[in-house]
């Protein structure tokens, strides 16, 4: 199972690191559209959103690859970047955005139901579900 386990979080890595690099270059267009309605404040604003959130991609994704010691928090903060990236998806499907391929609301909806495996992969695959827990029971005292 470790093994497993492994292999996930090294796929989870290199596709962040990824997905990061993309936002910088070849797909910052694409990104756009997930920038929610509420967030465009400007222009310039919503490129600072779609570039910052590629930073964000690929230091998670290298932290996933690299920082093996750390794998747990890393994948708790992976997780809680899927949860906070939601409404972007979101976003795309309430607006009826075409962006990468998705161009049906049928496409855009059975998107959404991705993010959830997303967050539960990274949590299962680098034992970040323990970092939720600790973190759960500090914010309840």
């Amino acid at each position: 199972m470790n093994i497993i386990k492994t292999i996930l979080r090294l796929l989870l890595g290199a596709f962040m690191a990824y997905a990061g690099f993309s936002h910088l270059t070849f797909n910052r267009l694409e990104f756009v559209a997930q920038v929610p309605m509420w967030l465009r404040f400007s222009d310039g604003f919503t490129d600072f959103v779609v570039l910052s959130s590629g930073v964000v991609e690929i230091a998670l994704g290298l932290s996933m690859l690299f920082l093996f010691k750390y794998k747990a928090v890393v994948g708790a903060l992976l997780a809680l970047f899927y949860v906070l990236i939601f409404p972007g998806n979101l976003n795309q499907y309430f607006y009826h955005i075409d962006s990468f391929g998705l161009n049906t609301d049928t496409a855009r909806l059975i998107r959404l139901f991705f993010q959830p495996v997303l967050i539960v992969l990274a949590l299962w695959a680098t034992g970040g579900w323990e970092v939720w827990k600790r973190c759960w029971r500090q914010l309840k005292k």
